[in-house]
């Protein structure tokens, strides 16, 4: 039986494009996944939501990490209603720490032009700083608050989403390898896998750092998405040392309710090597010991490693290549895919199931990148 909506890739992309797409009405959706549904770069994922705080300017995709940042509270809510899993959304609010003369400055301007532009930011001393976070070392000079950028569990959101798919009857093939794009005429029809077709009327491709490894009919995927490794590690503590988000210009630490500190990341162009190293493990130590000192010198708990899809200028590949049909691409979402993942499943499934053109789709279609896709034969 054709599918009316293939959907190869089981990540948070792909699994909140699927159940936006069911809540619209779509009554056959497969996901084709090359392992095991969110348990790639989703799964290593820290989730930070947290716009404001990585933000070293405004533009498009700024304002499209707000707005999907921003429904995060419903859709946190709506899946604790549908599925009886707790996402775990922590409203509490994301701190910016500056040790250094640079990090001041570059502190500061992250305050002046959002707080020009109207964002909520505060800016505080120091010692305001530690009275927050008892634990924050005492080489902090200064500080920003952002009360609008939270964190969720990243685990516990793949959990409810593959649980919303099981309960709903979206069909997931797993440990399943697409090598290629089937296209007749202009029209994409399917995706040719090791043993045979898989058909569906309409594609999407939420393949993440894999995505170069397609063909399209004959023809290699018109833009380059490369894997970028992220290592993080984890220590547990019998107390909670931080109540917050905390990020820096070299890193950042994200507690959780079970005892847990995460402090992440390294970006390595490593190709598809997902090892840990003890190098990455020793700097991100440093980094924690940087922000808390009293975190550093505890024994780490876990480390583990993720591939961020990386596009050549670091921004998401959203919509059609240019004379092919029935294909939408939702990829290459880096280190945004958590924070992204309900604007972007609205407004493919927006695409698929009603005709809307969001602006995202003119502003990051894999046409940017001016390559010519050749023979789709």
């Amino acid at each position: 039986m054709t599918s009316e909506v293939l959907i190869i890739g089981g990540g948070v992309i792909g699994l909140s494009i699927a159940r936006e797409l069911h809540k619209l009405g779509a009554k056959r959706i497969t996901i084709v996944e090359k392992g095991v549904c969110g348990e790639e770069s989703s799964w290593a994922a820290a989730g930070m939501l947290g716009p404001q705080a990585e933000a070293d300017s405004g533009g498009s995709f700024f304002d499209m990490t707000l707005a999907s940042r921003d429904l995060y509270p419903d859709f946190a809510a709506e899946l604790e209603a549908e599925t009886g899993i707790d996402v775990g959304l922590d409203r509490s609010g994301t701190f910016y720490f500056a040790f250094s003369d640079e990090d001041v400055r570059a502190l500061r301007e992250r305050y002046e032009w959002q707080k020009k532009a109207g964002f909520p930011v505060e800016l505080l001393t120091a010692d305001e700083a530690r009275r927050a976070e008892p634990f924050a070392s005492p080489s902090v000079r200064e500080a920003l608050f952002f009360r609008g950028d939270w964190q969720v569990d990243n685990r516990k959101l793949l959990a409810a989403l593959r649980k919303y798919a099981e309960i709903n009857g979206i069909q997931i093939i797993k440990n399943t390898t697409v090598e290629r794009l089937i296209v007749e005429g202009n029209q994409v029809v399917g995706v040719e896998v090791a043993n045979g077709e898989i058909r569906g009327e309409q594609t999407v491709l939420a393949t993440g750092a894999w995505t170069s490894l397609i063909k399209v009919g004959v023809a290699d995927m018109p833009f380059k998405v490369e894997p970028v490794r992220g290592q993080i590690i984890a220590f547990h503590t019998a107390k909670q040392f931080f109540k917050h988000v905390v990020y820096t210009r070299r890193g950042y630490i994200v507690p959780r309710s079970d005892g847990r500190l995460l402090v992440g990341s390294t970006t390595e162009f490593v190709g598809f090597e997902k090892t840990t190293t003890a190098a990455a493990a020793d700097l991100l130590r440093e980094i924690a010991g940087e922000i808390a000192p009293s975190i550093g010198a505890l024994s780490i708990s876990d480390n583990w490693s993720g591939l961020r899809p990386f596009a050549a200028d670091g921004l998401p590949v959203l919509g059609s290549i240019a004379g092919i049909e029935g294909l939408t691409i939702a990829t290459a979402h880096y280190r945004n895919g958590i924070l992204l993942a309900p604007l972007t499943a609205r407004i493919v499934a927006d695409r698929l199931i009603g005709g809307g053109d969001h602006p995202a789709f003119t502003a990051f279609g894999p046409d940017r990148f001016r390559f010519a896709v050749g023979s789709m034969s």
